[in-house]
């Protein structure tokens, strides 16, 4: 989805995640703070095109590809392909960039070559009327 380099304006996101957002055995963490730190995400791209946080109206797709784990670190990527009048469509992708690995000690940790696409998503963010900039380009 974010291959590309040249693509206008992605915002990124990059956090480790604690042992306090476990959710599931074995360490697992439950698909809501993905979502989570989307929303931060978006809430920069809101700013920065409409100055304003606007609101997360729905998402038209999202998949789960890989597990998420406590000591993992994630990057998240936001990017605005699409806007009308009041809605703002953003392209999302978290990827695991660095894998905890607790089969080796407790504190073991790889950083992975090549970055693993855990969660894909598009959602639709609603601005509200009196802070819509519609005269910003996308691109």
């Amino acid at each position: 989805m974010f291959d590309d380099p040249t693509d206008p304006d992605p915002v990124m996101l990059r956090v480790r995640i604690g042992a306090e957002e476990a959710h599931y055995g074995g360490d697992l963490v439950d698909g809501a703070r993905l979502l989570r730190l989307f929303d931060d995400v978006v809430t920069e791209i809101g700013i920065r095109t409409d100055s304003d946080e606007g609101l997360l109206s729905h998402y038209t797709d999202m998949t789960f590809t890989s597990p998420v784990r406590a000591g993992d670190f994630i990057e998240v990527t936001d990017r605005l392909t699409k806007r009308t009048r009041l809605r703002r469509v953003v392209e999302r992708e978290a990827r695991k960039v660095i894998s905890a690995r607790y089969e080796c000690s407790p504190t073991a940790a790889e950083v992975l070559g090549r970055a693993v696409t855990v969660c894909r998503a598009v959602g639709v963010v609603v601005v509200p009327v009196r802070k819509a900039h519609t005269s910003i380009p996308v691109g």
